[in-house]
């Protein structure tokens, strides 16, 4: 059986968000071994608040993006752990991170557009089984 318009979409539409999870994990690897000239951009140069935060994405956004792409039920709760944390870094605590509303505003909006997808996805389902 092939699968549906709307769950090639859905399927699609999670491999993106895989891309960008990747490209944030590699940014945050970027940002702990110093490769970038900024402040605040090398670990050892890092406060502790920063720290914490990049070693737990750098890890947690390569691993979402793994998921992401296999199509994996645990893909999704580790991008949602990530968004999460980015949005409390910074919406929650723009005096230490920074003020990212684009970054606050993209998690939304993909958390949004998911939840669309299950829930177009539920009721094709439940339509289909009566």
């Amino acid at each position: 059986m092939h699968p549906s318009a709307i769950e090639s979409a859905f399927a699609l539409f999670l491999r993106v968000v895989a891309g960008y999870c990747l490209l944030f994990g590699i940014l945050y690897w970027v940002r702990l071994i110093g490769l970038y000239d900024g402040p605040l951009w090398r670990f050892d140069l890092m406060p502790i608040h920063w720290q914490v935060a990049a070693v737990t994405l750098s890890v947690f956004f390569p691993f979402a993006a793994i998921g992401l792409w296999m199509l994996s039920s645990w893909g999704p709760v580790i991008w949602f752990i990530c968004a999460v944390t980015e949005i409390a870094m910074y919406a929650g605590f723009p005096e230490l991170f920074g003020s990212r509303p684009l970054i606050v505003v993209s998690h939304i909006a993909v958390a949004l557009i998911y939840a669309a997808f299950r829930i177009v996805l539920h009721l094709k389902r439940r339509r289909a089984a009566h």
